[in-house]
């Protein structure tokens, strides 16, 4: 027994060091206006401005060009010469805030036990200590879409900044949208085949259940509204009503061309809004997502192609694919259990499409204007202009280029610690083997 007692405190203490909130503190609001001037701008809605101003002001841009003119009073004023200036990135397919460690069960928040759980809201379990937040920021991701996971509905999405005390204060717009995983309409052959024929039937029986359900709720809860009498509120039902109505996209996840395809027709008969997330294959029914203007939401550029068939490059491609096809689409990542730790490489994701073809300005606009214009966040955030959020990032080079660092970051006007526990272990060991007289 007291050897057990003995791996148990172990343990205990080992999780105690490991799970722990990040270190950095919220930046304060803005107090004052501030000028960022001797940059490059690179509102990405618009022409680049060299030598350019930006002024901005309770975390809003006033505005921007060549020269701002008069000043506000007390403004401070930042020249950067040869520097660069962005919209943050957003990263719109993630768990992050709901992922820490993969092998502690308590760190994670992504998953609810059950199929339908519409009234699941992720900005309600996102942790904004946690020690992914800073890493992804630091390399210029502002924005964070946190995507819950699990069975056929999942619940809402939401919209996070990357920087802030409490959940209220991280959220920029909840709920984004509903999210249902569409069931695999691929079977395989042999003694298997009837089984899995039968399990995929089984699911989309229950998909076509939920909204029957769901419809009569509404007719129901409109009925007593009308009669002016009580009805029993069931907070399931009530989170579809948004959709039913129209109000919400129902973001669905799918990747192989029979899901796609029956997704979307279904989407059409329910008459709701849809929104493809992870999309694999959206590049071989194109004509199909532009006759119907739903847009994508694309997962992982760097991925392995889906069939022997395929060749190599595929999935780099495949933005370059969906712009010339002129579907709207963004650029994001895989919403898997290890990916949130790894966001913080969704700039380069952009730029392997970029190198296999797709305009820069276009790669530049998939992290940036175009995810904010599909998850409706882009009348605040996705490109500089006047009347938006102040939430930029300034670089000493092209952000899509590794070899580039963000230097100095703003979110909402609030100026952010870029420290993170990777540059803290950077520093350390440089210190271990400068201690060792390997290196100087």
């Amino acid at each position: 027994m007291s050897r057990l007692i003995k791996v148990l405190t172990a343990a205990f203490a080992i999780f105690t060091i490991i799970v722990h909130g990040s270190d950095q503190i919220p930046a304060p609001a803005q107090s004052h206006p501030i000028l960022i001037t001797d940059v490059t701008l690179h509102p990405v809605s618009s022409e680049v401005i060299k030598n350019g101003q930006i002024l901005f002001e309770y975390g809003i841009i006033i505005t921007l060009g060549k020269d701002v003119g008069l000043l506000p009073d007390n403004t401070e004023t930042i020249s950067l010469p040869g520097k660069h200036v962005y919209p943050g990135f957003v990263a719109a397919n993630t768990t992050m805030g709901l992922v820490e460690i993969q092998a502690i069960r308590a760190t994670l928040d992504v998953n609810e036990t059950g199929d339908f759980n519409p009234n699941i809201r992720a900005e309600v379990s996102y942790n904004p200590d946690s020690e992914l937040i800073p890493v992804a920021r630091s390399n210029g991701i502002t924005v964070a879409h946190t995507i819950p996971k699990g069975g056929l509905i999942s619940g809402s999405s939401a919209a996070m900044l990357m920087d802030g005390w409490t959940t209220e204060d991280v959220t920029l717009k909840a709920p984004v949208g509903m999210h249902l995983n569409w069931p695999a309409m691929d079977v395989g052959t042999g003694e298997k085949r009837k089984e899995q024929e039968k399990k995929r039937d089984k699911k989309l029986e229950e998909i076509e259940l939920i909204f029957r359900e769901a419809r009569a709720y509404l007719q129901a809860k409109e009925a007593a509204e009308t009669a002016n009498r009580p009805m029993d509120i069931d907070l399931r039902w009530e989170a579809m009503i948004p959709v039913l109505k129209g109000e919400l996209p129902m973001i669905i996840h799918a990747n192989r061309v029979r899901q796609i395809e029956a997704a979307v027709h279904w989407t059409r008969q329910q008459n709701i809004r849809m929104i493809l997330a992870d999309g694999r294959d959206s590049w071989r029914v194109t004509d199909l997502l532009k006759k119907y203007e739903i847009p994508v939401i694309l997962a992982s550029v760097h991925s392995l192609p889906a069939r022997r068939w395929e060749d190599y490059d595929t999935p780099y491609t495949t933005p370059l694919k969906l712009h010339q096809a002129s579907v709207q689409y963004c650029i994001a990542m895989s919403r898997g259990f290890f990916v949130a730790a790894h966001i913080r490489n969704l700039p380069y994701h952009a730029a392997t499409a970029a190198a296999y073809g797709l305009p820069k300005e276009e790669a530049l606009k998939s992290i940036t204007l175009y995810p904010a214009e599909i998850l409706g966040i882009a009348d605040r955030v996705g490109s500089l202009e006047p009347g938006k959020d102040a939430t930029l990032i300034i670089t000493n080079g092209d952000p899509l280029e590794i070899t580039t660092q963000v230097e100095i970051e703003f979110i909402q006007g609030r100026k952010i610690d870029l420290s993170d526990r990777q540059k803290m272990l950077y520093a350390k060991y440089q210190e271990k083997y400068r201690q060792l007289r390997l290196i100087k």
